[in-house]
């Protein structure tokens, strides 16, 4: 029987880290930002997996969060962050638009500028990608009762899931968006870029 139960708890983790990182808040803005700074599969692959990494490490601190101070604490903990990680997923897109949009209306004016989008938008989405998966610590909670050993094995195919899922949808998508050509607008990309990003942050707002 606890055989059986492991098996399901194991099962349980892989499934929540594919399906809450297949929500498109986690890899839209990672394939926006390759398409539009004309990234490697390569360098869209490490970006998407350091977001993953992140996702998971800020999903099991809450799990620790959940012991010193209870389920409830931590649920309502977790929803803050993911509140605040939509704000700023927000407040970049629009930093990102404002940015690419100058860019594409005086390029030898904003030349200096590129050099700080390139090094901050890396570094800022994988901030935003570390918004905790509070849907997952339930599995682990219930798994505590079995040992360290478990909850070692959930925690690395947790992780494993996360970040093989952020990596394949965000590598995919971008490799999909750069086939696609849009005339006149590929001037203003970086800018379309922010402002989509910018929605998706407004979604996911109501998906909090």
């Amino acid at each position: 029987m606890i055989g059986q139960h492991a098996a399901l708890l194991l099962l349980a983790v892989v499934a929540v880290g594919v399906f809450h990182t297949a929500v498109p808040d986690h890899w839209v803005p990672i394939a926006m930002l390759a398409r539009s700074g004309k990234w490697s599969a390569a360098r869209t692959a490490r970006t998407a997996a350091m977001a993953g990494f992140g996702h998971t490490v800020s999903t099991l601190a809450i799990g620790v969060v959940v012991w010193l101070a209870g389920v409830a604490f931590a649920q309502r903990f977790g929803h803050a962050v993911g509140l605040v990680a939509g704000v700023a997923l927000i407040a970049f897109g629009v930093w990102f638009a404002v940015a690419g949009w100058r860019e594409a209306r005086n390029p030898l004016a904003h030349a200096g500028e590129e050099r700080e989008i390139i090094r901050g938008r890396t570094a800022l989405l994988v901030i935003l990608g570390s918004s905790p998966m509070v849907e997952g610590i339930p599995a682990f909670f219930a798994a505590s009762r079995y040992g360290a050993p478990l909850l070692l094995s959930m925690s690395a195919l947790f992780a494993l899931a996360t970040m093989a899922t952020y990596v394949v949808l965000s590598v995919q998508s971008a490799s999909a968006l750069t086939r696609m050509s849009f005339g006149p607008l590929e001037r203003y990309g970086e800018a379309i870029s922010g402002m989509v990003i910018a929605l998706v942050g407004f979604a996911s707002l109501f998906w909090l």
